[in-house]
This record gives C-alpha cells, sequence and structure tokens, in this order.
C-alpha cells in the first residue's frame, strides 16, 4: 500500500463558509436525501413544501386564502396572497440565515420553519431563484443564482394584491438529473388541503380543497375498501383527530404538526395511540389490550404546537415530550363523547375489538408453537446474517443508515455477504419461493417456517414498531422467477405489514443486467437500451449478461450496494389500492391477468 501523504494541519486549513456555501456543501444536513425525483421524500419536495409552508403559514394567520402553484420544466412558481414579506428585508428574509419573522410568536404563532432555514436553504440550492414582495402597491424583487444575489429592482405594483412570489429551479449542480413527478406534487398539496380546510391551492388547472379535513384525508386513503363505520372526526383550536376501522391487518397512521407531515410519527402519534386505548377502555368499561382496540385501524391526528422539537431537520418525527400530558387525555375527552353520541358506530366498534381479542388468544397458541419450533431449529434466526449495529446490540444506533437485504437463495446471498457494509448492511437468503399467502389468514405467517423467519429477521413479530432496520431491501434475480419472488414478497408485506409500505421503508434493488467492457474500461447497464448505447461506444466490447445476482463477484456486486446503490421504492398511491392491486396479481383471476400481461407486452412489443 502506498504511504499515504501527510497534510499540514495548520491556520490555511482552516475554512470558513458563509452560510449558503454551507448549505451547498453539506445538503443533507438540510433537506435530508437529494434523490432524483422518484421518492417523494427527495430533495426537490422537500424544497417545494418549504416554500409552500411559508405561504400556508400566511392562511395559518388568516391572511391569503389562495395559493396558487405552477410548474413549467423543472421551475416552480409559488404565489401567495398573504401579507407579504417585508420590502425593506426581502433580501436578508431568503438569503442570511437565521433571519426572519418565525421567531416572533406575535406575528407567527404555530409554524414548522421555525429555525430560519427553509427558504434560504431552497434558495442556495437552486441555479435560479427569484423572490417577488407586494405590499400596498409597492414591490421589490431579488433574483439570484446559486445563492448569490444577481438583481434587486423595487417600484411600484399597480393592481398586484399584496402577497409573495417565489420562483425556484432546483440546481442540476446539486441534484444530477431529476424529474418532478406530477403524482408526488398533487399528493403533497391534498394533504395541505386536508390540514387546512378553507385554504385553496390551485396546480397547473388543478384544484385542491377541503371542507372536512382530515376526515377527508381518511376517506380518500381508504377509498373503495369502506370503513367498518363511518370516521370519527373532531376538532379543536390546537388538536384534530379522525379515525376509523378496516378489515386490514395492523395498523395506519397519518400524522401532522404545524402542518408538517411526521412521516416518522413522535410522541403526538403515541399519545393518539394511547387516549385511543383510554378512551375505548372508559366508554366500554373494559381492559381491552391496546392490539386488540388499534388492530385494523387507520388514524390521523394534527396538532397545533408552539416551538416544536423535531427529532432531525426534516422534521420527520416530533420528540416535543410534553405533548402527551394534554393530547392523551384529549383524545380521549373527544373519544369517549363521539361514541356517546353515534350509538350504532360505537356498537360497530366495539364488535370489531372483541374479534380482535379472539383472534389473538386463538394466536397465542400458535404463536408458542412457531417459537418454541424456531428454537429446537437453531438459536439464531436461521439465514440471517446481521450487521454490527445490531449484532453489538446497539438497537437504535445509526437506525437510519441500516438495511436489511432480501436475497434469493444462498446463492445471492454469497455475494453480498463479503460485499456488504458489515456496521448497517444485513442478509437474509430465501430457501426458496416464499407462500403466496394473498387471502390467507394471520396464522399463516407463524405456520410458515420462511414467513415466520423473514418476520424475527425484521423485528415485527410483535408489531412493526419492532421494525430492527430502516430499509429492507428485495434483492432478487431480474428474471421471471426473481420477479415472482418480489411479488410473493410484496404480497406478504401488503397483506400483514402494510405499515411498512406506507411508511416508506420497502425497497426494491436494481442491479445491472449486463457487463460491456474491453481492456479499457468497464460499463454496467440496466437495460438492454444502455447495453446497446454502451456497445456501439466500446470498441472490441465483450458483452455479459448476468443471468441472476449469483453469476456477480463479490468484487464487482460490492459497488451495486455500495454508495452507488440504486433502490427503488415501493408506495402505494392510497391504502384502499392495496386490496385491489392484491386481488388482480394475486388472485385467481388468471383471464384478466393473462389478458393484462398480453396487452402490454404486445404495446412493449410495438
Amino acid at each position: 500500500m502506498a504511504a499515504r501523504t501527510k497534510v499540514a494541519y495548520d491556520e490555511k486549513a482552516i475554512q470558513t463558509l458563509d452560510a449558503l456555501e454551507h448549505i451547498r456543501l453539506r445538503t443533507g444536513m438540510y433537506i435530508g436525501r437529494l434523490g432524483n425525483g422518484n421518492h417523494p421524500l427527495d430533495g426537490i419536495y422537500v424544497m417545494l413544501k418549504e416554500v409552500i409552508d411559508n405561504s400556508v403559514d400566511e392562511f395559518i394567520m388568516g391572511e391569503g386564502k389562495k395559493v396558487e402553484i405552477t410548474r413549467e420544466g423543472s421551475t416552480i412558481d409559488v404565489r401567495d396572497y398573504g401579507r407579504g414579506i417585508p420590502l425593506g428585508k426581502l433580501v436578508e428574509c431568503v438569503s442570511q440565515i437565521n433571519t426572519g419573522g418565525k421567531y416572533n410568536d406575535d406575528v407567527f404563532q404555530f409554524s414548522v420553519g421555525l429555525n430560519g432555514v427553509g427558504t434560504k436553504a431552497v434558495n442556495a440550492l437552486s441555479s435560479d431563484f427569484e423572490a417577488i414582495s407586494y405590499r400596498e402597491g409597492k414591490y421589490r424583487r431579488a433574483a439570484f443564482q446559486q445563492g448569490k444575489v444577481k438583481e434587486d429592482k423595487k417600484g411600484k405594483a399597480t393592481g398586484e394584491e399584496s402577497g409573495t412570489a417565489i420562483r425556484f429551479t432546483p440546481d442540476p449542480e446539486i441534484f444530477g438529473e431529476y424529474a418532478w413527478n406530477e403524482e408526488f406534487i398533487e399528493h403533497r398539496l391534498r394533504y395541505y388541503a386536508y390540514l387546512n380546510s378553507g385554504l385553496r391551492l390551485l396546480y397547473n388547472g388543478k384544484r385542491f380543497h377541503s371542507s372536512a379535513g382530515l376526515a377527508d384525508l381518511l376517506r380518500d386513503e381508504i377509498g373503495a375498501e369502506d370503513p367498518l363505520y363511518q370516521v370519527a372526526h373532531c376538532r379543536e383550536d390546537r388538536l384534530e383527530i379522525a379515525f376509523s376501522h378496516t378489515n386490514n391487518y395492523g395498523e395506519n397512521y397519518f400524522s401532522f404538526v404545524n402542518g408538517q407531515f411526521t412521516n416518522d410519527g413522535g410522541t403526538h402519534q403515541s399519545a393518539f395511540r394511547e387516549g385511543v386505548l383510554k378512551g375505548v377502555n372508559e366508554f366500554a368499561k373494559k381492559s381491552y389490550a391496546g392490539e386488540d382496540v388499534r388492530d385494523g385501524m387507520i388514524g390521523a391526528i394534527a396538532i397545533k404546537l408552539q416551538d416544536p422539537v423535531f427529532e432531525s431537520q426534516t422534521k420527520n418525527k416530533l420528540g416535543s415530550t410534553e405533548v402527551r400530558s394534554w393530547v392523551v387525555p384529549a383524545v380521549k375527552k373527544m373519544l369517549v363523547t363521539w361514541l356517546h353520541q353515534n350509538p350504532d358506530d360505537a356498537a360497530m366498534l366495539l364488535q370489531k375489538v372483541a374479534i380482535n381479542e379472539k383472534i389473538r388468544k386463538e394466536l397465542a397458541s400458535i404463536k408458542k408453537e412457531a417459537r418454541d419450533r424456531a428454537k429446537k431449529v437453531a438459536i439464531r434466526i436461521p439465514k440471517l446474517i446481521d450487521c454490527k449495529v445490531h449484532f453489538d446490540d446497539s438497537k437504535g444506533k445509526r437506525r437510519e443508515e441500516t438495511s436489511i437485504f432480501i436475497a434469493e437463495g444462498d446463492s445471492a446471498g454469497g455475494v453480498m455477504v463479503p460485499s456488504r457494509d458489515v456496521q448497517t448492511q444485513a442478509i437474509f437468503s430465501l430457501k426458496g419461493k416464499p407462500l403466496n399467502c394473498h387471502g390467507l389468514k394471520r396464522d399463516a405467517i407463524y405456520k410458515n417456517e420462511e414467513l415466520y423467519n423473514i418476520m424475527r429477521a425484521l423485528g415485527i413479530e410483535d408489531g412493526v414498531e419492532g421494525l430492527r432496520y430502516n430499509k429492507v431491501v428485495i434483492a432478487t434475480d431480474a428474471d421471471v422467477d426473481g420477479m415472482h419472488i418480489r411479488n410473493l414478497l410484496l404480497t406478504y408485506f401488503l397483506r400483514y405489514f402494510e405499515e411498512l409500505v406506507v411508511k416508506g421503508h420497502i425497497y426494491i434493488l436494481e442491479t445491472p443486467l449486463f457487463r460491456v467492457r474491453n481492456k479499457k474500461q468497464v460499463r454496467y447497464c440496466y437495460s438492454e437500451k444502455e447495453r446497446d448505447e454502451a456497445v456501439n461506444g466500446t470498441r472490441s466490447a465483450e458483452v455479459t449478461r448476468f443471468k441472476g445476482l449469483g453469476e456477480i463477484s463479490p468484487k464487482e456486486f460490492g459497488q451495486f450496494i455500495g454508495d452507488g446503490i440504486r433502490l427503488v421504492p415501493v408506495s402505494v398511491k392510497s391504502i384502499g389500492e392495496v386490496g385491489k392491486v392484491l386481488e388482480f396479481f394475486m388472485g385467481k383471476n388468471t383471464p384478466q391477468r393473462r389478458d393484462f400481461i398480453v396487452k402490454n407486452l404486445a404495446t412493449d412489443v410495438v
């Protein structure tokens, strides 16, 4: 190994970056993941959220009931009709960290953006950024490139209503090649409408508006999967809740703080769950277990909180501990009142709880048999090669970095084990094709050894809150058998652990289909189109078709699960779509499925 060149650590080694330069250099600290627009949590959507949040804050403060959003190519425009940024501070408010009106509780009481970073980060990470403020017949316009001021103009704004207009284009130097996904944008705008009854959002000709708030959210999510009883909806000044039950397994929640979707929940969601349990038990005069009350439940909670504490800059999880003291009793009171006011719905809810209790008790012996059987086979979970973060009993440490790859057999698993990051990447190898569990009851996952071991490996035997890895990655071959196994695993997760998919924990690993090389270079191709382009650009090209992951050497494979990993997130448009999708792809409607395949195959050929 060559000797490492020593670098002098002296005054010349010390660097000072201005705030916007720091944002560009350490982007993840401010907006989380970068991505390319293929995931709803990618950076470009965080940028959009930061801008719209400011407009929604105006609505919350009673200023402006309309927000107009337009997109042309990569550029987004957001125009609100609030008070407008004070003209004398426009440039500072969009370019200087820790500058803004949200430090003043008299001006902004319940805002997510309390750290003065949001719009500045958007500015810093945009190739072009423009802010215009209209106030009392005057305007000021500031234009920036990569956070640097290029133009600053003032003048009269005859006929313009007060408000703020922001235009930005995410910088390709930061995000690379990216594309906006219309479905993700519209989904986000629907959530703004649910959380702000009376607010109108207009996007490229489409209108988003809600009168029933979180009740509308749940009805849209449940869709054709009718709830067992009408969606309960209760609202106070600082707290709004909605809930119902379906015939699905597990629990699903949508939680919000000051309009921010807290994807990973937090203290307010835990308090909501606790309040529901206490409310049901008080009304029923029983002591039901939490899992009996909440299994099959879909709920939503939104709270308004001054100075909320989040567990990360991207605000996906609330950490404020004081909310429990007032959210739990408030939810309990709301629930008891609603149950008394709706006796028919209350009876159906209690019937669901009683059924859950009966099923749980029936499953208890089956669970015990499964655990005893597993202990006889091996002390450790068969086929699981754990990562050190968990092997060293450091549960929770660096959890957001952890992944488990579900590999197709020993061959693929054998390649991945020496290629992985032993600190954060675990490998679980399947024995064969998993059971098609579509339409099966919950006891199937305890009676089937393979499905039970997957559940144990993930740590979700007693509920999804025990998930030991942030990402669950399905890694199967890119052939017919691999695709079938992938569908069987997706059916398993959607059938019994739907929340893992809804919360964005399930991914598909993309691996190359071809290697094109000569003596000077090697290119890996993920499609036939990429292969053809590589062949045309490579002299004396040798083409290798990878039929399975096991054919790739561990040395080669390391780059495909390392820094250059390609993951496709698994998502659902709405919870109500899950049942229909599973029935179509995994049910007994073979003729319809065959016609679908033939039709789409013919389209691809043409």
